[in-house]
């Protein structure tokens, strides 16, 4: 079975159906262009937003493509999209880290709950396998948007648990995706055209520098090889966000000031993909790791996990603050890769 590789997705897909959730934010967007050239019979979008659903047709062009307007908290409507369904990705989640803190429980609703329907229609529909979509927020969380993914793994791996390989279920997990919808990266883009100061809440912070493109990798490589109950993790470097701000004043060229507010709520300074303890049961696949359910039996006698340790990772587990740490000309170099950024350079140019 090959892996899919950038650029073109596997003939797994050929003449498949995958449902997307949340299918129309900027994953959504871009894994549907990688699937729609790999003979995919249909790509369903499932999402709450029919004007953001109709842009996408507008932008697509393709009789391939199928639009539901349904909320994963509706039970019914999944069960309506998951009819003929052979492969799911479950992106579908409420994200911002002062939302979730401000309405914990719409949270639970969307991101446990509704990723409970997601499943269990997904079994019932004898879906033959689901990606769920995690966040370094995940790991060790201290808010409540990482609270609620979190128990969207632990959800999936209980049920994986009891599926005994009928509807395959596994996630991946990774860091915040530059320039995608709510980022900094946009963010300081927008203050610039504002012709405003960069507002960061603190420059120490580390995050993970992983580009749209290397997430899609991750989650088509969990769903090509994936095995019940694990979890996905991409191997990526990191930086500052003071060297973003600085880094992306340089390449436009602003003279504007980087002003520090103060940590948002529920902010990490460094954010987790995998923690000192599951790092026990990770295995080191050279571009991923792969960290293994604690017990796939169902006899809680036997919910123990004596560890198995295939890699070299730090005692504190994987985070933003020990991987590979990003020059600021290394970082000038990512972020001058970015379309978005080539295409806002181009446009500052031509005034």
């Amino acid at each position: 079975m090959k892996t899919a590789t950038r650029g073109r997705s596997s003939s797994r897909f050929k003449g498949k159906t995958i449902l997307i959730t949340g299918g129309t934010g900027s994953f959504g967007n871009a894994v549907t262009a990688r699937l729609l050239r790999s003979g995919v019979k249909r790509v369903v979008i499932f999402s709450r937003d029919e004007k953001k659903q109709f842009d996408m047709g507008n932008t697509f062009h393709d009789d391939r493509l199928k639009f539901v307007v349904g909320d994963v908290r509706d039970r019914a409507s999944i069960d309506h999209a998951m009819e003929g369904v052979n492969y799911v990705f479950h992106a579908a989640a409420l994200k911002q880290v002062p939302t979730c803190e401000f309405f914990p429980m719409q949270a639970v609703y969307t991101n446990i709950l509704g990723s409970y329907n997601v499943i269990e229609s997904a079994v019932k529909h004898r879906v033959e396998r689901v990606v769920v979509l995690s966040t370094d927020k995940a790991c060790a969380p201290i808010n409540a948007m990482g609270m609620t993914k979190a128990l969207m793994e632990r959800v999936m791996i209980a049920e994986a648990r009891e599926q005994h390989g009928e509807t395959i279920l596994c996630g991946t997990r990774y860091g915040n995706v530059m320039y995608t919808r709510g980022s900094v990266i946009p963010f300081f883009v927008e203050q610039m055209q504002a012709g405003k100061p960069l507002t960061l809440t603190h420059g120490g912070m580390t995050r993970f520098m992983m580009s749209l493109e290397d997430s899609i990798d991750l989650v088509l490589f969990a769903l090509e090889k994936g095995k019940p109950g694990e979890i996905y993790v991409t191997k990526a470097p990191a930086a500052t966000i003071a060297d973003v701000a600085a880094v992306l004043k340089d390449i436009f060229s602003y003279r504007g000031a980087i002003k520090e507010i103060g940590i948002r709520p529920g902010e990490k300074i460094h954010e987790a993909l995998i923690t000192r303890e599951e790092k026990l049961r990770t295995i080191d696949q050279k571009k991923y790791f792969t960290i293994v359910p604690e017990s796939m039996h169902i006899d809680y006698r036997e919910y123990h996990y004596k560890g198995h340790v295939q890699h070299r990772l730090p005692e504190e587990g994987y985070t933003s603050a020990n991987t590979a740490r990003l020059s600021r000309s290394a970082l000038k170099k990512l972020l001058l890769t970015l379309p978005e950024i080539r295409s806002e350079l181009a446009r500052v140019r031509s005034q």
